[in-house]
């Protein structure tokens, strides 16, 4: 080990409560880009994130709006012109926090019990954010310099879609411009390591039904005045025969097979026990359409978030509702179009519309599936300074989530991608989300090595 990684190694040990405390300050942006109500905190976050640039000295600084959240963009181009250029993609902005009851401390406190810190964003994804800020601080105090120029992109955005991204990178291709794409949204558990090589696709929508122009009485009305609820209900019954297979027509046309050594990879990343612990539920649904480690990755969805409509408080209500409604996630496979996806929704949604109720779908995000290199030497960088920090090589796996950017990325500037992530942490996208400090501090010396490791890159 070379005396620059062990200074920046040494640096991260003895600064480490501290970098927590500080850390506190991130956690507490309620950065939550779904939320209108918290725009300002957004952008407040964002601003923040340049101030900890500047004060690294990297250079042309800046929260770059868009139609949307602010991109967070800095550069440190000191390293030479024989050096790789990375490009560093994480997310500040944070899911919401309902149920809020369920939380055991505020969500945006960053409470740290039993070696843990708590905290809506504390994993997903402000430890990427706050994982390379500290692991170029320790480069930087202790040599004076970085091993490799890097360039800075931190998206507002991701957690509702990424609905400015593409615009914005089609805007940007020159000032991103880079060798290749660092993607630090994930988890580093140093029992299991993981780098996730490829994601799903996604279309989300919200459905309206309406009726009546009030709640009306079901004793005068009933059996004459249709039930939005009703047809609300058939409708989303209409998603999925009994097996699960979504029944929108032409759904399954474009989903591209996993290769054989795909299939092998999925099957070897596969904790099905894990993932009904998780759940809570003693098997999978869906058994004839595909496996289940394809059906969790690789196969496309389709599921109902969320569903409202007539009385819900105590007792009952004889009324027949004026509207009820409906939001929709699809996570889609490999080579399914999410544009075209979106309107066949929309078409078969509205189809259900009669001369007596309403139905209207409204789209909301897009985007297409992503994939990451599997060999080369972007990856092999990852994988020696995983190896070096804690004995073994990571496993490659696909996850059946969606990282908006990436797909991007992959269109439209086809720049190579490899993944790196910060921290092990649990209850992401739930209440009491936590980040394990032990696994974040490996995960930073990690780090230290691996900037080494795209800085030894030719290019």
């Amino acid at each position: 080990m070379t005396d620059s990684i062990q200074n920046a190694i040494d640096y991260l040990a003895e600064t480490q409560d501290k970098m927590m405390e500080d850390y506190k300050e991130l956690l507490r942006f309620p950065s939550i880009s779904a939320d209108p109500a918290h725009a300002d905190d957004v952008r407040a976050c964002a601003d923040w994130i340049v101030g900890q640039l500047e004060a690294l000295g990297f250079d042309k600084c800046e929260a770059i709006a868009t139609a949307g959240y602010p991109v967070v963009y800095g550069e440190w181009l000191k390293a030479g012109a024989d050096k790789p250029t990375v490009l560093v993609y994480a997310h500040y902005d944070v899911q919401p926090v309902d149920p809020l009851p369920l939380w055991e401390s505020d969500p945006f406190e960053g409470l740290i019990k039993e070696r843990k810190m708590f905290a809506r964003g504390a994993s997903d994804n402000k430890a990427g954010v706050w994982g390379n800020l500290k692991t170029f601080e320790a480069l930087l105090r202790t040599n004076g310099k970085l091993p490799v120029n890097i360039k800075i992109m931190f998206e507002g955005e991701e957690e509702s879609g990424s609905p400015s991204i593409e615009a914005f990178v089609k805007a940007n291709k020159e000032r991103l411009a880079a060798d290749v794409l660092l993607n630090c949204d994930g988890d580093f558990a140093p029992a299991d390591p993981r780098l996730y090589y490829g994601g799903r696709g996604m279309v989300t929508a919200e459905v309206r039904v309406t009726g009546p122009k009030a709640d009306i009485h079901s004793g005068l009305y009933g059996g004459l005045v249709q039930n939005p609820l009703h047809v609300a209900g058939r409708i989303i019954g209409a998603f999925h025969d009994d097996e699960g297979r979504v029944q929108l027509p032409g759904y399954y046309d474009n989903v591209r097979e996993a290769n054989a050594r795909d299939k092998a990879r999925i099957d070897a990343g596969f904790q099905a026990e894990a993932l009904l612990e998780g759940a809570g539920v003693e098997r999978f649904w869906g058994d004839t359409i595909a496996p289940a480690a394809e059906r969790a990755t690789v196969y496309p969805t389709c599921d109902i978030t969320g569903m409202w409509g007539g009385y819900q408080g105590a007792g009952n209500k004889t009324i027949i509702p004026a509207e009820a409604g409906f939001k929709v996630t699809m996570r889609l496979a490999p080579d399914q179009d999410p544009d075209e996806i979106a309107e066949a929704l929309k078409a078969y949604v509205e189809g259900f519309a009669t001369d007596t109720v309403a139905v209207e779908c409204n789209l909301g995000e897009t985007a297409w599936y992503f994939e990451l290199v599997t060999d080369g030497p972007w990856l092999e960088a990852a994988q020696a300074a995983i190896e070096a920090t804690i004995g073994k090589r990571a496993q490659l796996v696909r996850t059946g989530g969606s990282i908006p950017i990436l797909g991007v990325f992959n269109r439209l500037i086809g720049l190579p991608i490899t993944a790196f992530a910060y921290g092990e942490g649990e209850g992401i996208h739930s209440p009491n989300e936590y980040l394990k400090l032990d696994s974040f501090y490996t995960s930073l010396e990690a780090a230290a090595r691996l900037y080494h490791n795209l800085g030894a890159v030719k290019v």
